[in-house]
């Protein structure tokens, strides 16, 4: 049969339907989240690095720390200490023109516009897509779901998109939590994540929670007018904290207001016509116009379907080790996606660096050691470290010194006429193993602290600092003077018996 022949016959293909599936994309990484840990992380990969990232949310980019989190609890309490400012303006020889009897007009439909325009400002600038894309990366809205080791589902407004990588890095945040309290379905509930949707607060409210959201709210809340009762099931405020310095912090917004009731659970709540009940496990009830609850947050893992990998999940988030690095060495959890990990939007940032830097360096990635934080009350209490019972519980009682400094010994504080408060160092040997700050500004005070734990500057040392006068931080260098003196006046102590007994 000629060749000719042979090329010009039919040839009969069995044909085989295969499932139409989407296309697939290669990617270095993806990254499934655009908060606060997802932005830099893509900023350090696409920008820093050079590398193929997809960036994956399925709402607005800036996460909780824009839309519910920081930046706006932060701008309602510039508002709030203002109108505090102004209702005790005559404290410090002003007249402010204000009624001593009702206090400043507060215009709380204003105050949320003001919140609204700060978010606005901030996603149109640093968080606005078309910032990331001239980065380099590809923005993808929608559903993602971890469909293996190195692939990523998303469902889109335009159907599948199958995102093929090297790495995956998960940082979805969290959720408030809602506790199983009898009638709670039945009341419009108010959390951190509702609260700033809303054109304007109720005139009153219940808070539910006694931990640093709460405390901020509440004390925010009430300086502007709204009526405020927290309930919180233990004995004291901020129960992390060392307990001193919530107690006083408790003074404070007891002083200010605020109706404390500590000890306690909600046992029901419910609908009236005024607004909503809580009936307290002792029987009494608390009537206002709105509930807010701040009870927790619950990490948002469960819809990514990182269960069919073999990653066990729970509400604290998916397990991670000190690299960041999920049982999948592929995949990374940071942020409240990750459990045991510090839930703050510094720790997200820095351990997002950290895994992309573990991800293509291998190595570099871990997580830090010393984490400092602030609750953003007024005075601020900021900590870094050990407590003073933390510390005796691993070192032993007779190791472990506090040193204290009153912040009404501090000029500053004086002038300043802000001087509730105290600065507490926990110290082992000298070396500083955890402080605490009750002052203005405490979140900006205790970074010294901070770097001087992670480099081993113990107080000696830190005594040796020029501080600059007048300042609050002054109070920090003669805490440590303090210390200094003290300790050469026992070593000189010590030299003379020492004479003596030779």
């Amino acid at each position: 049969m000629p060749d000719a022949y042979r090329r010009a016959r039919p040839r009969y293909v069995r044909t085989v339907k295969r499932p139409v599936r989407a296309p697939r994309e290669q990617f270095d990484l993806v990254v499934i989240g655009m908060g606060s840990a997802g932005t830099l992380a893509v900023e350090l990969a696409a920008h820093d690095l050079g590398l193929r990232v997809a960036a994956v949310e399925r709402s607005r980019i800036g996460g909780d720390c824009l839309w519910t989190g920081c930046v706006p609890s932060k701008a309602l309490l510039a508002s709030a200490r203002v109108a505090h400012t102004v209702r005790h303006a005559s404290l410090f020889g002003v007249d402010a023109g204000v009624d001593a009897g009702t206090g400043p007009r507060i215009d709380l439909d204003g105050v949320w516009r003001r919140i609204k325009t700060v978010q606005a400002e901030i996603a149109a600038t640093d968080d606005s897509p078309d910032r990331f894309r001239a980065m380099g990366a590809e923005l993808v809205i929608g559903e993602a779901r971890v469909t293996g080791p190195r692939e990523v589902t998303v469902a889109t407004a335009d159907g599948e998109r199958v995102l093929r990588t090297r790495f995956v890095l998960v940082c979805t945040g969290s959720r408030a939590a809602v506790p199983p309290i009898v009638g709670i379905d039945t009341v419009p509930v108010l959390t951190s994540d509702h609260l700033f949707e809303i054109e304007r607060p109720p005139d009153s409210v219940v808070v539910l929670g006694g931990g640093p959201i709460a405390v901020e709210l509440g004390q925010a809340l009430h300086r502007l007018g709204v009526t405020t009762t927290l309930v919180e099931r233990e004995t004291r405020l901020l129960p992390r904290e060392e307990p001193e310095l919530a107690d006083r912090l408790a003074t404070v917004l007891r002083r200010e207001g605020v109706d404390l009731r500590l000890g306690i659970s909600a046992a029901r709540v419910g609908v009236t016509d005024g607004g909503v009940e809580v009936e307290l496990a002792d029987g009494t009830v608390e009537h206002a116009a709105g509930l807010l609850v701040a009870t927790g947050r619950v990490a948002n893992v469960d819809a990514l379907g990182l269960e069919a990998l073999g990653l066990a999940v729970a509400p604290d988030g998916v397990h991670v080790d000190g690299r960041s690095r999920t049982h999948v060495p592929t995949i990374y959890a940071v942020g409240d996606a990750a459990a045991g990990r510090p839930r703050f939007t510094h720790t997200a940032a820095y351990d997002a660096a950290a895994a992309i830097r573990d991800m293509f360096f291998p190595g570099r990635g871990l997580a830090p050691a010393v984490v400092p934080w602030c609750t953003f009350s007024d005075p601020e209490l900021a900590r870094v470290g050990l407590t003073a019972d933390e510390a005796r519980a691993v070192h032993g009682d007779r190791a472990v010194t506090v040193h204290r400094h009153e912040l009404h010994h501090v000029d500053r504080a004086r002038a300043d006429g802000a001087t509730d408060g105290l600065l507490l160092v926990v110290a082992v040997r000298r070396r500083i193993v955890g402080a605490h700050l009750l002052a203005p500004g405490a979140g900006e005070l205790v970074h010294e602290l901070a770097l001087a734990m992670k480099a081993g500057i113990g107080l000696d040392e830190l005594a040796r600092l020029v501080h600059v006068y007048p300042t609050i931080a002054t109070g920090v260098g003669r805490l440590a003077g303090d210390h200094a003196i003290g300790r050469a006046r026992k070593l000189r102590g010590l030299a003379k018996l020492g004479r003596w007994l030779g």
